[in-house]
């Protein structure tokens, strides 16, 4: 008999109408479950406690999730997951199960369950994934399956919320995420240097968003800032604030300063897929 593991940590599809606004129910995903689970499949489900809004998620929650995929000795994991952070989610798990045996399938929704949405379907959709889809890690969404690596969410409301761009290579990692001071900072017209500066003097490692294929401001407070960071410690990974075309370190002058400053290419990557590399690099 098939056999999945269900991680779920929380969101929307899961919440019902409350005197607050939408909260969690208890017992709704498991009554989903029961019924749309595939004839002569066990379901083992793992609620977090509490469930947590996934503006919450932190590194330890992705640490707990790999722990439990790399011990389950059943078919495929879903993990349910809310849709603020699941690229996030996506990008740190891609990030170390890059070899898994196991299709590990993330969904969410982005109405709850009963309510007429996308909910079901989704569901429905990873159930089906977790058994038949190829090892790796996906997103059910919408009527497709998408690599977690490169996910962006691209529309706050829409049902088809998610796309995904399609990234490079990376060997994966056995590790996982230690305390670490990370953020993605972006550059924008008039960003004062003693911000970006204080900003990176907190952190161990940015993700910084700039310029199209990787240009930045001609602003020499700005460079000394960068630099400072960088011979002081900190890791600076650069990623392009379009998302589609990446950066091309010679491609303009204007560039120049972020390289020649210490600053990493991330090419391709997302912003959320540069944060967990770095941050697995530093752990």
């Amino acid at each position: 008999m098939a056999h999945i593991l269900i991680l779920y940590t929380g969101g929307t599809i899961g919440m019902i109408p409350g005197p607050d606004g939408l909260h969690p129910g208890a017992g709704v995903l498991e009554a989903a479950v029961d019924k749309l689970a595939p004839a002569g499949t066990k379901v083992t489900i793992e609620q977090f406690s509490p469930l947590i809004d996934s503006a919450n998620i932190r590194p330890a929650d992705w640490n707990h999730m790999l722990d439990r995929i790399e011990a389950w000795q059943g078919d495929g994991v879903i993990i349910v997951h809310g849709t603020d952070t699941m690229a996030f989610t996506g990008a740190a798990l891609s990030s170390v199960l890059d070899q898994t045996r196991l299709p590990v399938i993330l969904s969410g929704s982005m109405a709850p369950l009963n309510t007429g949405g996308d909910a079901e379907a989704n569901l429905q959709l990873a159930l089906d994934a977790a058994l038949t889809a190829p090892a790796g890690v996906w997103l059910a969404f919408a009527g497709r399956l998408l690599p977690a690596a490169g996910l962006i969410k691209q529309d706050s409301h829409a049902a088809d919320a998610f796309r995904s761009t399609l990234q490079s290579a990376y060997p994966p990692s056995s590790r996982r995420f230690a305390t670490r001071r990370l953020a993605i900072l972006s550059l924008s017209p008039g960003l004062p240097a003693a911000a970006l500066g204080a900003a990176l003097a907190q952190l161990d490692g940015a993700v910084l968003r700039v310029f199209g294929a990787g240009t930045m401001m001609q602003d020499p407070e700005i460079i000394a800032a960068l630099r400072s960071a960088v011979d002081s410690g900190c890791r600076i990974r650069a990623v392009s604030q379009c998302e589609n075309g990446g950066l091309m370190p010679a491609a303009y002058a204007a560039g120049a300063a972020l390289w020649s400053a210490g600053v990493e290419n991330g090419g391709h990557e997302t912003a959320e897929l540069a944060l967990a590399r770095l941050w697995l690099s530093l752990s």
